[in-house]
This record gives C-alpha cells, sequence and structure tokens, in this order.
C-alpha cells in the first residue's frame, strides 16, 4: 500500500518497522526496502521477499554519525572526516562492525556498511523507528533499482507493510562504498561521490575494487554481483557508431549532464521496460572517473559484456 510520507504515515511506518515490518521508504539515491537492522528474523523475512542471497551484506541507515558510532566497533579518523564531509549524503561506509549487529545483515563478516541518508523522510524515520534501518533497494534481487513508489508497488507491493511515497529520488543510483577496514581505503562500489572527490577530503590515495567474477561468500559490498540493476527487456551499452540489435528496439535519449544521467536512468529503464520490446540500448557515456559509478550500473545492467 502506498502512502504519501506525512507526519502521520511516517509514524505508523516507525511503529511498522520497531515490530519487525518492512517499509520501503524514499533515500536521495533509491527507495529502500528498511527493517529494523538489530531484528534478526526481520532481516531474515527480507532476505526472502528480495530473493536476495545471505552472502549479500546489507547497509545500514543511520540518523547521524552517533547512531553510526552505536553499530561499529570502532571509529577511525577517517570515518569521522568523511561523515564531516560527505553525511548526509550518498557515502556507505564499511567499518568494523558491533557485536549488536546480526552477522545475517553483514554476510557474516566482521564489517557492516553504514551511511546517512540525505532525505527528510528518510532521517525522519529513522528517529521515529529510534533503531538503525538495514535497507537494501526495494526491488526484487537484480532486477532495475526503483526510483519512485510506483516502481516499488510493482514489483513488491504485495509483499510488504508499507510504501512511503516521497515522489522521485534525486541521485538516482546507489550510494558509494568505501571500506576503512584496509590498509589502504578502497572504493568498494563506485557513485556519485567519485575516487578524485574522496581523495581531495582525505589526501590519501584510494584503491578500487576489482570486479567479481561470480558471487563469493562475504562480498564486503551489495551491488558486486556480476549481473545487477538489470530490466527484463535485453539492454546494450553500445560504442558510438556501433550498430544496433536484431528484432524491434530504440535506444535511448540520456541527458548529457553526469547529475541529470544519474537521476533519470531507472527511471528510463523501468519506461523502456514496460514497452514490450525487443530490446533497448543506450550509447555509452564518457569513460572518464567521474562517471564510474553510472558506467558500473550500466554495464552490470546490460545483456551485452565488454
Amino acid at each position: 500500500m502506498i502512502d504519501k510520507a506525512t507526519d502521520e504515515s511516517i509514524r505508523r511506518a516507525a511503529t511498522i518497522i520497531r515490530q519487525g515490518g518492512l517499509v520501503a521508504f524514499p533515500t536521495e539515491t533509491v527507495y529502500g526496502l528498511g527493517v529494523n537492522a538489530l531484528d534478526q528474523e526481520a532481516v531474515k523475512r527480507l532476505f526472502g521477499v528480495k530473493e536476495r542471497p545471505f552472502a549479500s551484506p546489507l547497509i545500514v541507515h543511520v540518523s547521524d554519525e552517533e547512531m553510526a558510532r552505536t553499530v561499529t566497533a570502532e571509529w577511525p579518523p577517517l570515518a569521522h572526516k568523511l561523515a564531516r564531509c560527505f553525511w548526509p549524503g550518498p557515502l556507505t561506509m564499511v567499518i568494523r562492525k558491533a557485536a549488536i549487529v546480526p552477522d545475517l545483515v553483514t554476510a557474516g563478516l566482521d564489517s557492516v556498511g553504514v551511511r546517512v541518508p540525505a532525505h527528510a523522510v528518510a532521517l525522519a524515520l529513522i528517529r521515529r523507528a529510534g533503531v538503525p534501518i538495514a535497507a537494501p533497494s526495494a526491488n526484487r534481487f537484480t532486477e532495475l533499482s526503483p526510483t519512485t513508489a510506483e516502481h516499488v508497488q510493482a514489483g513488491l507491493g504485495d509483499r510488504i507493510e508499507m510504501i512511503l511515497d516521497a515522489g522521485q529520488t534525486q541521485v538516482g543510483i546507489e550510494s558509494t562504498v568505501v571500506s576503512l577496514r584496509r590498509d589502504q581505503p578502497t572504493i568498494l562500489r563506485p557513485g556519485m561521490i567519485s575516487q578524485s572527490e574522496l581523495e581531495a577530503v582525505t589526501r590519501v590515495r584510494w584503491e578500487r575494487e576489482v570486479d567479481l567474477p561470480h558471487i563469493k561468500e562475504g562480498a564486503e559490498s551489495p551491488g558486486q554481483h556480476p549481473r545487477h540493476y538489470a530490466p527484463r527487456t535485453p539492454f546494450y551499452v553500445l560504442e558510438f557508431g556501433a550498430p544496433k540489435p536484431s528484432g524491434r528496439g530504440r535506444v535511448l535519449s540520456m541527458p548529457q549532464d553526469r547529475d541529470a544521467y544519474a537521476a533519470s536512468l531507472y527511471s528510463v529503464l523501468h519506461q523502456a521496460d514496460a514497452e514490450g520490446l525487443d530490446w533497448i540500448a543506450v550509447e555509452k557515456p564518457p569513460e572518464t572517473p567521474e562517471w564510474a559509478g553510472i558506467l558500473d550500473r550500466l554495464r552490470r545492467a546490460s545483456t551485452s559484456r565488454e
């Protein structure tokens, strides 16, 4: 059931979370499917609803740095610096987890991904619930992420208790995920906060996680599955001037601006996916560090592999 995000609906959603239920809610990136991160049975149900493998860890959403410290066993100076610069915002930090976080949340690892979303409804929900909220994207595993409440309804509407609606999300793709558990800080999943931005703030060199050829037990970050964010229609990323696939399809028109491209990507793919075409495609955007998050999503969503 879709409910417009109001004080009353957020209050009811917080009660559902505290009672072990599932609530879809907007963040600045995509819509998340939230449960009490400290409730193992609720977390287990979330995996079932999404048809998500237990080897894929969840991101824990918190209201501020103080709450982040309650789910982590340490808080290195680099985490404090990143939080001051990028929170609230689309940055997830992987840090050693506190004992109160169920192993199911973290794929059995001793680390947990945490972030403060930059969305008033998400923050209000976390504060009202009074607990950290584990929230992957509100879709079935590997499918297109939702950027509107209607996308959630179409994919999971009969499986969850409530969908909080606050319109289309603004950033449009999932957060940048970084690990602070290694000798060198590492980008596990690129996003709209780029490597150059991270290096400018921290004044240290960042590594980039190599792609995983298959699902592995205890992957540090969500979004490392080789096939992810994918429409049902065969989807291609075309080099400039490359021939189009055969059959009835179309090349989607996308913005030239990076931020506008990301904000509209999943929405455009959802719409095209519903048209019953034989294929859909986009022309490959610039292969520069600033576009790394978008290129990552396109490559994992595509039918072809480069």
